[in-house]
């Protein structure tokens, strides 16, 4: 089974993926980890490669084919990204978001990053709009329409343990079927 986990930043689904890969003993990728690396390699930070990536589509697309490879490659498989909820829906069993309001989620990155709240907000929102303006602008992706997940869940009150114990539940309620790949070029997208 391949499921797919994304949301916004602070909404814990790197957490969320990391435990429920654990759980079900499948393998974990993260596509801001492949992101990050990349930013890495260039020297940037992840806001400046957010700023590159807005007018060069080559970033998105080597991330994309990172994960697309996985897909192909994987039967078992936890993919934690922004966007691949929207971009590999068809090629998955599960489609989950999480989401928190902006208040919760700017706090969870001042602990994790140990950045003030106020550093944490600004560094939201900048993503957050740079997301909303390249993924609409390269994949004609609409962030706000959630319509294409499985389950949508509000991490605001809950635990990480609880919620992989709510996933773990809904995931034993849906048919265990997976559908079948069908090898596209990932530069079509």
């Amino acid at each position: 089974m391949i499921i797919i986990i994304s949301g916004p930043p602070g909404s814990g689904k790197t957490s969320v993926a990391i435990k429920l890969a654990n759980e079900l003993s499948y393998k974990f990728i993260s596509a801001g980890k492949i992101f990050r690396d990349i930013a890495q390699k260039m020297g940037l930070d992840i806001i400046n490669l957010n700023k590159v990536a807005e007018s060069n589509f080559d970033i998105d697309k080597m991330v994309d084919k990172k994960i697309f490879e996985f897909i192909l490659s994987e039967k078992n498989l936890i993919i934690e990204s922004h966007i691949a909820g929207w971009l590999f829906r068809e090629y998955t069993n599960i489609a989950i978001y999480l989401w928190a309001p902006l208040k919760i989620r700017a706090n969870r990155i001042a602990i994790r990053d140990k950045i003030s709240y106020d550093q944490a907000i600004s560094q939201i929102i900048k993503r957050e709009y740079m997301h909303y303006k390249r993924f609409n602008k390269f994949y004609g992706i609409d962030i706000n329409d959630l319509s294409v997940f499985d389950l949508v869940i509000n991490t605001s009150n809950v635990d990480v343990n609880n919620i992989v114990k709510l996933i773990l539940t809904y995931l034993s309620s849906v048919s265990q079927n997976p559908q079948p790949l069908k090898e596209k070029d990932i530069n079509d997208k």
